[in-house]
């Protein structure tokens, strides 16, 4: 049974680190998926860049993107979910991949044929890792719902050892193992 793991933690909790950390870990598992990090200008953040595992990134959002969409004070580029984002959730069917996703959020989500692939991808035979924040969101309030998704919190006291007992899990495809010591 494939591995689906929510990995949810509060803003600046270190989430994108647990990620990049646990691809660091994994060298030898094919990987695929995308992280996000804050763009910043004389120590404001003005926006959010998308990085796939393979090295594209492009600008996701930015204060001087006119959008729509707009969450907060940030104009969204949906093309760069289009572009980016989407071929590194296909194809779902790879003998032993392993898809990491930073972030399942409202920029993110606001592209409606990444919230369809991200449906599909949950009921793939590939694990998967995505981090959401703790707020709610009906898209991933359902995913939290489901028997099949394990829900992991990310804290300050377990964020440099969780993506170590994580990696340990994901070493074999599909080895759905116990939660990790830290829930």
């Amino acid at each position: 049974m494939p591995t689906r793991i929510l990995l949810e933690g509060r803003p600046g909790a270190g989430k994108t680190t647990a990620l990049r950390r646990l691809a660091a870990l994994l060298p030898t598992r094919p990987l695929t998926g995308f992280t996000t990090e804050e763009i910043r200008q004389s120590g404001a953040r003005v926006g959010f860049a998308l990085e796939t595992l393979a090295g594209r990134r492009e600008v996701l959002a930015h204060v001087d993107l006119p959008g729509p969409p707009r969450v907060g004070r940030y104009g969204v580029d949906l093309g760069v979910m289009e572009r980016l984002a989407l071929p590194t959730l296909w194809p779902a069917e790879s003998v032993g991949r392993l898809v990491l996703i930073d972030e399942l959020g409202r920029m993110e989500l606001a592209c409606a044929a990444f919230r369809d692939a991200v449906d599909a991808l949950f009921v793939a035979e590939v694990d998967v890792v995505a981090t959401v924040h703790t707020h709610r969101d009906p898209f991933t309030d359902a995913l939290r719902r489901r028997a099949d998704i394990e829900v992991v919190h990310l804290t300050a006291a377990n964020r440099d050892v969780l993506p170590e007992e994580l990696a340990a899990r994901l070493q074999q495809p599909g080895t759905r193992q116990g939660p990790p010591a830290h829930r």
